[in-house]
Order: structure tokens, then C-alpha cells, then sequence
């Protein structure tokens, strides 16, 4: 989640209402400058007993940033804690029980996004080592209690943390117990940002499916196959979901940014604190009339950290976030932007996956979204299909996408084989989840703790 510094610039105030759909506009870039941002995040554990570490005990997530120091990153404080580092390779943020997540940099080929998430798993295994710390590659945890999870102190999640509960049932489980890998990627105009989000909407259960990554909750099968995935079902109806409107004539900037007023803010931050504006409008803040800031009117970084605060299954800022998968191992961190890049940043792919989804109704694409969570692959699409029928298909087309592109590495291979996870995947005819599964009826006996030696970077 986005983290914001102890001091800031000012921001431009919000003059009017166009001012909001002009910063969609903001992010069109040509395709010679559109980038790859990829964001992965993973558990914390400590070695000796596998419970999550505190903020500030010794050897906690506090003194895991600030050794981060030795490999050149930079601390962001907000009340005078370390919160986040910065540096070449992007920022390292907390999620809200201390979950590390690296927002990458933009850059512009697969080889660099997996060389950069290289570069970052060693550097935390190395001062992992120095503080007997591993780090998991799961979507859920799969044996922590909500009880059992520390609260990181930063600003936004308390407010989070108390409105939660208020509308739905599982959104402690996704900001405690939750991981997930998500990739960044970019548009050429409004026509071209709407074919993008229309196709990775539609295509986003079948990302779901391919990382399925979290079928244990508090170390025993819960039933699923991506319970992450089915957290985000009931955790703010306001906030998350399939965007039904993006399917629409006439979908575009203006649409979207009457979609984000209607959503409830969560706070705004002033002065290097948080307000707490949990339920309240956005709109009655560009009129000025928000109770907690009683004659302010906002400026485009209040904008920029309400847009942040709505979770469907595709975002839109000045770029789109595909956000379906759950985290996973380093060879998934690296395959999920590929299938995206693959299927987006080529006219040619990206037309072949709309070819392949126009037709879905907005039942059948709430349908299939439904069922992904449990059923993975076997989940039901139009026409009779199922995910795994067409699953061979959407990754040919990714493929092809990334033969076109033609980014070739120092020793001339291009793309395509950041695939071959999934690939191996279709052929199994298994995601991580049955994989897993099987181990723990099997060669594990029952016995979650052998996860941590499965799945440890």
C-alpha cells in the first residue's frame, strides 16, 4: 500500500472536477516509454519458532529495514519510525502485520523487472541471515491467527484496521494475513487504457487461478484454492469487485473518476499525520464541506491517496494494476508481469485476448470470479469452458505478445520463457495450491510447518 513521507511538497489544489479526469490523462505515455512496475510482497518469520516479528523487538521488522542501509537504501519515516526505504531499485514498504513489499521500479524488459526482483530477495535473505529471519512466498499465512500478527505503526492502517470490521467480514484477513504479487503497466490514450483494463478485467480469474497460492488458514486446508482471492469478496463492497461499469459504451477517464468519487475515503493526511475520514465523501470534500476538514478543499495528492484506497480486481491511477495473484515463489514474481506484458503490450495480443473475452456477459465474468477462488482452473466460462481449456491459449497469446516485442537479453533469448512456470503449470494440470495440498496430505503428514522449509526464498 502507499506510503507517504513524514514531509511532502505542496499540491496543486483541486480547482474543478476536470482536474480529477485530466489525471488519468497525466499517465498516457507512447509505447517506446512504457514501463514494467512490479510489486511482490512476502511474510516475515524468525527461524527459531516461526512467529511473526514485532515492529520493534530485536531482530524485528524495524531493524530489518534500517540494515537495508548496507546495499544502499534510504529510510522514509512517518513519526519518527522507519517505515519504508528507498532506493534504485524502487521502495521497500510495510504491509499491515509487517508483510516487506518491494514496489519496483519502471522498467523497460522482463529481464530487468527479474533481475531486479533477484537483486531484492537476496539482499533480504542476506540480512535475514544476520537476524535468524526468513521470508515466505505465500498468498495467506498458513498458520497465523489474526491474534498471533503485529500491527505495524503507520498512520493509514489504524484508521484501515478500525473501519474494517464496520463493512465487511474479511478485511483484517487481507490487510494481516494476505500477500500478493501485482504488476504496473502503462497506456498510449483512453481508447488504448480501456481495451487494456476491459481485457485484464475479464482475464484477471485466470491470474488468480495460474498463482492460486493460499489453500491454509490457520495450518489446516480451508477449502480453497486462492483464499486471498476469496478474502477480497468480503472486505468492502464499495471498494472491490469486477467493475461491471468498464464494459460499458462510453467507459473512459470521466467514468472512472465518478467511480473513485463514489467511493468512501478512508482519511486524508496533513501535517505527517492521518485523519481519520472513514465512510466520508469525496465529493463533499471538493465542495469543502468534509466534516473533519471543515472549509478545505483537497489538493491532487488527497486525489492520488483516495485512488490508492479502492481495491478492484484492476486499478487505474496514471497506470493500470493487475491485482489478482496471490505471492509466490521467486520464478512466479517473475511470470506474472510476463503474462501481462505478453498480452498487453503487443495491438496484436491484445486484440487475439479481446477477441477471446468480448462476448462474456457481466454474469459470466461475476461468475467465473466467484468460482476461481475454489475451483482454479476447473472454474466455469462462457460457452461451456472451463479456465483450463482456455489456459494453454491466453499464455500462446501472451507468447506471441512477447516474441513481437523482441527484448532480447545479453545472451539474445527474448521473453517467452518467463512463462514456462505457467506453462508447467497447464501441463500439470495443477496451480501451487494443489501442489501444496498434496505435500500436506502426503509427504508433510499433516504437518504445516513443512511450508516454511517448501516456500522459504
Amino acid at each position: 500500500m502507499t506510503t507517504r513521507p513524514d514531509s511532502i511538497k505542496s499540491s496543486p489544489l483541486i480547482e474543478s472536477r476536470d482536474q480529477l479526469v485530466a489525471s488519468f490523462a497525466r499517465g498516457e505515455k507512447p509505447a517506446d516509454r512504457w514501463r514494467i512496475g512490479t510489486e511482490h510482497e512476502k511474510f516475515v518469520y524468525a527461524d527459531s519458532d516461526h512467529h511473526a516479528p514485532s515492529y520493534t523487538e530485536q531482530g524485528g521488522i524495524r531493524d530489518l529495514l534500517k540494515a537495508l542501509e548496507e546495499f544502499g537504501w534510504a529510510p522514509v519515516t512517518e513519526g519518527g519510525n522507519v517505515i519504508a526505504m528507498t532506493g534504485s531499485d524502487g521502495s521497500i514498504s510495510l504491509e499491515p502485520a509487517g508483510q516487506f513489499e518491494l514496489s519496483g521500479a519502471p522498467l523497460e524488459t522482463l529481464h530487468q523487472t527479474c533481475a531486479e526482483t533477484g537483486r531484492h530477495l537476496e539482499q533480504v535473505k542476506a540480512i535475514g541471515e544476520k537476524f535468524g529471519i526468513g521470508f515466505l512466498g505465500l498468498g495467506m499465512w498458513p498458520d497465523k491467527t489474526r491474534a498471533e500478527l503485529p500491527i505495524m505503526p503507520k498512520g493509514r492502517y489504524a484508521i484501515m484496521l478500525r473501519h474494517m470490521p464496520r463493512v465487511g467480514s474479511m478485511g483484517l484477513d487481507m490487510m494481516l494475513r494476505t500477500c500478493t504479487i501485482q504488476v504496473n503497466l502503462d497506456y498510449a490514450s483512453e481508447a488504448d487504457m480501456v481495451q487494456k483494463f476491459r481485457v485484464g478485467l475479464a482475464l484477471q480469474p485466470l491470474a488468480t487461478a495460474l498463482f492460486a497460492n493460499s489453500p491454509f488458514t490457520e495450518g489446516k486446508p480451508n477449502g480453497m484454492l486462492s483464499y486471498r482471492s476469496h478474502i477480497w469478496s468480503d472486505t468492502d463492497p464499495a471498494r472491490t469487485g469486477m467493475l461491471p461499469f468498464v464494459f460499458e459504451d462510453g467507459f473512459g477517464y470521466d467514468r472512472y473518476t465518478d467511480y473513485a468519487l463514489d467511493v468512501p475515503m478512508y482519511f486524508v493526511y496533513r501535517d505527517g499525520k492521518y485523519i481519520d475520514a472513514a465512510g466520508l465523501s469525496f465529493r463533499d470534500f471538493l465542495k469543502g464541506e468534509l466534516s473533519v476538514l471543515p472549509g478545505e478543499k483537497p489538493t491532487l495528492d488527497d486525489w492520488t491517496d483516495h485512488l490508492s484506497t479502492a481495491f478492484p480486481e484492476v486499478r487505474l491511477k496514471t497506470f493500470l494494476e493487475m491485482r489478482g495473484a496471490d505471492g509466490g515463489p521467486w520464478n512466479k514474481i517473475c511470470a506474472l508481469p510476463a503474462l501481462w506484458v505478453g498480452l498487453l503490450y503487443d495491438q496484436g495480443a491484445l486484440d487475439a485476448a479481446w477477441d477471446l473475452v468480448k462476448d462474456w456477459t457481466i454474469d459470466e465474468r461475476q461468475a467465473l470470479r466467484d468460482a476461481v477462488p475454489k475451483m482454479g482452473l476447473d472454474a466455469p466460462v462462457a460457452g461451456g469452458r472451463t479456465l483450463r481449456d482456455i489456459a494453454g491459449q491466453v499464455v500462446d497469446i501472451s507468447s506471441a505478445g512477447l516474441s513481437a516485442r523482441a527484448r532480447l537479453d545479453a545472451g539474445g533469448s527474448n521473453e517467452t520463457g518467463f512463462l514456462d512456470p505457467l506453462r508447467e503449470i497447464i501441463r500439470s494440470g495443477k496451480v501451487p495450491a494443489q501442489v501444496l495440498l498434496d505435500k500436506y496430505h502426503g509427504v508433510w503428514g499433516g504437518d504445516i510447518s513443512k511450508v516454511y522449509d517448501e516456500l522459504r526464498f
